[in-house]
């Protein structure tokens, strides 16, 4: 029977003509509001659909890709006998404009250079990692390497080792490093330093023990020994930080920046990312926009599935070493690599075999 048919049973049953129809308004109105809330709703599913899709298509566009493959071509070393992975990890430093002058750069400085550079080995079975520092200051053999508008850069002696970003690009490094030791470098990231000043502020800061009173006047950082919890900007001047360490040269930063870099992994994997999606996205988004990978990790799902495959490896447990090097006996502001040391440090790497500890100790250090 219809819902609108009216019952012929009894008089006292029949409804009156006026209640039936209040009664038949009533349903239409509700069946108009059923399908007023639906298309709402729907709408409202439409547009957050939209926007999950905005977010990821904003975040995926954040990241740039660069072909190392293509332009290194098929003349590279071996890759790893293991599952185990080596990658190139470059903090670029542009300070040209104003806003970054009070942070150690100036306004007439231009272009960029690779202020740190790591050689992070993941061995078989990715619960461990090492990462080894080579100083901007390392001279080394450049090889033969294409620029961006298709002209070659000949092969030098001798340059500088952050001085190959500056004049050729990444993929000169890495053709670099992979000639200087043998290594496949599997994957390559870039963190602009500029950048990363937003990822540390929207995590909320980076907790480090300051070994030593640091009072340096060209980036403006002032601090006593002890815990500090650092925002971005005051990160960025700790990074940068050398003339005011004890010995004011580039191998004492280094270490500030493993230190850093330690420091902002246990933070970034600490940050309860399921339980609040809008951090989440501000860290991703700062992550990502400072970011510079291969085409191979260049959108968020690949990026994302490589971060998972990594989880296992405990950023308390990493251990940072740096490149043996020694003080170059015609230039003393400069080093170059021990080549005992760094050929067994190489390869252990090649070989993802654990490295001999002599090939930890650097010369330059006053070690051994």
């Amino acid at each position: 029977m219809s819902h609108d048919a009216v019952p012929t049973s009894t008089p006292e049953s029949r409804p009156t003509s006026h209640g039936g129809r209040g009664k038949r308004r009533e349903g239409r109105k509700r069946r108009r509001g059923l399908k007023i809330t639906l298309s709402v709703l729907l709408v409202l599913l439409l547009a957050a659909g939209g926007t999950v899709w905005w977010l990821y298509s904003h975040l995926n566009g954040n990241i740039k890709g660069v072909d190392i493959n293509k332009a290194l071509g098929e003349d590279r070393p071996e890759k790893l006998p293991t599952s185990g992975q080596n990658l190139l990890v470059l903090g670029s430093d542009s300070r040209a404009g104003s806003e970054n002058k009070e942070l150690g750069g100036g306004a007439g400085v231009s272009g960029a250079r690779s202020d740190t550079a790591l050689v992070v080995h993941i061995p078989e079975g990715r619960q461990k990692a090492v990462a080894v520092s080579i100083p901007r200051d390392t001279l080394v053999t450049r090889p033969e390497c294409t620029k961006a508008d298709g002209s070659t850069l000949a092969a030098k002696d001798r340059v500088m080792f952050n001085s190959v970003y500056s004049l050729v690009g990444p993929a000169c490094v890495v053709k670099t490093v992979e000639k200087m030791s043998g290594v496949r470098i599997d994957h390559y990231l870039e963190i602009n330093f500029a950048g990363f000043k937003g990822l540390v502020d929207a995590i909320g800061g980076v907790n480090i023990d300051v070994k030593e009173p640091i009072h340096d006047k060209k980036t403006g950082l002032d601090v006593e020994a002890g815990p500090h919890k650092f925002d971005g900007t005051e990160s960025l001047k700790f990074v940068r930080t050398r003339y005011s360490l004890s010995d004011g040269t580039d191998l004492s930063r280094i270490g500030l920046q493993q230190q850093f870099l330690m420091a902002l992994l246990k933070e970034v994997k600490s940050q309860d990312l399921l339980g609040s999606p809008t951090s989440a996205y501000k860290i991703a988004n700062s992550a990502t926009a400072a970011l510079t990978t291969d085409e191979e990790l260049a959108s968020l799902t690949s990026l994302a599935k490589f971060a998972r495959s990594m989880n296992g490896v405990d950023p308390d447990t990493m251990e940072t070493i740096m490149l043996p090097v020694e003080y170059d006996k015609i230039d003393h502001n400069r080093v170059v690599a021990v080549k005992s040391r760094s050929d067994a440090l190489w390869k252990a790497i090649r070989e993802d075999a654990p490295i001999p500890e002599s090939a930890k100790k650097s010369p330059a250090l006053g070690q051994g």
